[in-house]
């Protein structure tokens, strides 16, 4: 029986299958045409790529809102509740709202609760995200793709400008087994005649990109050619660009080298956006850059010792972690809290991070694609010559706090399904914790 109440509303969502993959865009168009088009009722920044794609969307989403505009953004994975995937103004929505606009989608498109169903977990909430902005009268929209971009349920939104992060091997079961495949269909983002946004790349993904955008006459601005954005010896950047040049002083708010790169382009995203019509003056984009908030990115919570989330779950990303760590903690010896699901390349994660631990305890995630501590334990011993195989998360970062000294850092890695849930509880021990003081 289809649900009848906001609360029945988001147990039918919680009901679809999270980790159900059917790539294509007819059944997304089917539902937003029942709909009445929503994605049309409001211009888009469209943000595809392997790693990075988060961060970016949130220094553009921080800019748009300095800027005056109401801002929609929709990512994905969402660390600790769903409800993070559908932000208005930097709000995630309500349960109450989110039970509502569910309801409203099934009574327009009832096919959506037929057995089996016909959408996705991820279709679904990519096509309540459209409704929901739509009625909520966003101004634009950041909309960042699940996983590839040409048949994401995401590219459905026609966008003002378009980006593509760094890509790297990711997903490869469904983008294809080469860089080259990858970048071509997160290529299948860009539109004819609109402005693309490309971070640098590797030569492969570079031309399999350009093999995109030349036909739809895409107009393609690259960094380091078209724009960049330099450290300077203050500690602050200076960007240039074809509208913001130079944009000196500029501070970032989100941690780490890596994001130096995600900075610049949405920098340069928001100058198109800016000459496509939707204002961002300069001022605004310095007030994003500097207050821009993405959790669970090396967030640190708490002290002696100091643990460090990153959802790094990639070989490209547990690199670039690295870096940062090198740049951020210089010489702090580490413990490594490493949960990692069964599809992922874990080898490259693991032979990059654990040689460099002084303890490392391996965990299981609260999701069906966990892969258990003991399939892989004797990988790891290989690695670190102090492994540990938890039962639980909680025995996995109490071990990890026990045998650290009070100036080592805790790192928690390898799956956003891991910093997900230990950020939860970091954050509630530490709500109790200003509650009693």
């Amino acid at each position: 029986m289809p649900p009848r109440t906001p609360q029945e509303a988001l147990g039918f969502l919680a009901g679809l299958n999270p980790s159900g993959i059917k790539l294509g865009l007819e059944r997304v168009r089917e539902a937003l045409a029942a709909l009445g088009h929503p994605e049309r009722r409001f211009p888009s920044l469209h943000v595809a790529g392997t790693n990075g794609k988060g961060s970016t969307c949130a220094f553009a989403t921080a800019a748009l809102r300095a800027a005056g505009h109401r801002v929609g953004l929709y990512t994905s994975p969402h660390l600790s509740c769903v409800n993070e995937r559908f932000q208005v103004d930097g709000a995630d929505i309500s349960d109450e709202v989110l039970g509502q606009r569910i309801l409203e989608v099934l009574a327009r498109y009832p096919e959506a609760a037929h057995t089996p169903a016909p959408l996705t977990y991820f279709e679904f909430a990519t096509v309540v995200a459209l409704w929901h902005f739509a009625q909520e009268a966003v101004s634009v929209a950041v909309m960042e793709t699940g996983l590839g971009g040409r048949l994401d349920a995401t590219n459905t939104v026609s966008p003002l400008v378009t980006v593509i992060t760094p890509v790297s091997f990711d997903h490869m079961e469904y983008l294809g087994n080469t860089l080259e495949a990858i970048a071509g269909e997160k290529a299948g983002i860009l539109k004819p005649g609109v402005p693309a946004v490309i971070s640098a790349q590797e030569p492969e993904a570079w031309q399999a990109i350009l093999r995109r955008a030349d036909p739809l006459g895409a107009p393609v601005l690259r960094e380091d050619r078209d724009f960049s954005l330099e450290a300077q010896p203050d500690g602050t950047f200076t960007y240039r660009g074809p509208r913001y040049r130079p944009l000196e002083g500029l501070s970032l708010a989100l941690r780490g080298p890596h994001q130096r790169q995600n900075a610049a382009v949405a920098l340069a995203a928001l100058e198109q956006l800016d000459a496509r019509g939707l204002a961002v003056p300069a001022e605004a984009a310095r007030v994003g850059l500097a207050s821009a908030r993405w959790p669970g990115r090396l967030e640190e919570l708490g002290s002696r010792p100091a643990v460090v989330l990153d959802g790094a779950h990639n070989p490209a990303g547990m690199k670039v972690l690295l870096a940062s760590l090198d740049a951020l903690y210089p010489g702090r010896v580490l413990h490594a809290v490493f949960g990692v699901v069964g599809d992922k390349d874990r080898g490259p994660m693991m032979r990059g991070l654990f040689p460099r631990c002084a303890s490392v305890h391996l965990t299981p995630l609260d999701s069906p694609r966990s892969l258990a501590p003991e399939r892989y334990l004797h990988e790891a011993q290989a690695l670190c010559g102090d492994v540990y195989a938890h039962a639980s998360l909680d025995d996995a970062l109490a071990g990890a706090r026990a045998h650290a000294q009070a100036e080592d850092l805790v790192l928690c890695t390898g799956s956003l399904f891991l910093i997900g849930a230990i950020r939860s509880r970091l954050m509630r021990n530490l709500g109790a914790i200003q509650r009693q003081s």
